[in-house]
């Protein structure tokens, strides 16, 4: 029997999208009810798992979006909504969110934007893929450097790798666009370095989970709307929000699945301006 109490248990969230305003829509939902479920919900059932042997996450993984209209008020209510749970949390920028004002808000001691952490025999290594004003994705040269350098350095530790953008194609055209532009890059980095097990990303507002040479890339729904897969054209459904749970294990094994919220999406408006 596999004792989960000794892994490192990690919750995805992505995708938020909050709004200037709490009572604020996008597509006809409100987006930040739906951030608040999925982290209720995630934690909640935690709880009630007993054969996790443990009744918390060590870390929670915000890749990305966190908002589509930036605002210290908006990041402000993230952050005390993450507070409440009292779990260390990490935040990646996305390519609606303003970095600058995000290294603001989210630093403190237990939540901030941390690049690089230590959990065990773990390395976890987050990357910026932002375009400040562009929907795409590129890692600049430093980002890239700054990955090798982080696993050239500590090759007995096992490698996460969490970036906002997708680095291997969805099979939706109008997606693919915003792929990482030099993800071959990213890729043929981590193809050197066999620590690492896995690569984390959002924005693509849907499960992805390839095998590519000896890791694993995971990608995740949003917490609130999510994209049609395989669609030509952007196109929203009324598929449930979600995120995803990783176990990460000291012989560099990674389980992982994704969990739908129970409650179901109310009000959904494919036809109003949104993304």
């Amino acid at each position: 029997m596999i004792d989960k109490s000794a892994c490192i248990s990690i919750l995805q969230l992505s995708d938020l999208h909050i709004l200037a305003e709490l009572e604020d829509k996008m597509f006809g939902i409100n987006t930040e009810h739906y951030f608040h479920a999925c982290l209720e919900q995630a934690v909640r059932l935690r709880l009630q798992q007993a054969d996790t042997g443990k009744q918390h996450f060590d870390l929670i993984l915000l890749t990305g979006d966190l908002a589509q209209e930036p605002t210290a008020a908006s990041y402000h209510r993230i952050l005390t909504a993450l507070e409440a749970y009292q779990t260390p949390c990490i935040c990646l920028p996305g390519n609606h969110d303003d970095y600058a004002l995000m290294q603001q808000v989210f630093n403190t001691d237990s939540i901030n934007c941390r690049k690089q952490v230590f959990l065990d025999n773990w390395q976890l290594i987050s990357l910026n893929s932002q375009i400040p004003g562009e929907p795409g994705g590129r890692l600049l040269n430093e980002e890239l450097e700054f990955l090798e350098n982080c696993l050239s350095e500590n090759q007995g530790r096992h490698v996460l790798i969490a970036v906002h953008h997708h680095c291997l194609e969805t099979k939706s055209p109008w997606m693919d666009t915003m792929i990482i532009e030099n993800s071959r890059e990213l890729l043929a980095i981590a193809d050197k370095y066999p620590q690492v097990k896995v690569i984390i990303t959002g924005h693509v507002h849907q499960v992805m989970d390839i095998k590519a040479n000896s890791y694993r890339v995971l990608g995740v729904p949003s917490t609130c709307f999510q994209f049609t897969p395989k669609s030509p054209e952007p196109a929203v459904n009324d598929a449930a929000p979600g995120y995803r749970l990783i176990e990460l294990y000291a012989d560099g094994r990674v389980e992982s699945e994704v969990v739908r919220l129970v409650e179901p999406l109310v009000g959904l408006d494919v036809d109003a301006p949104g993304y």
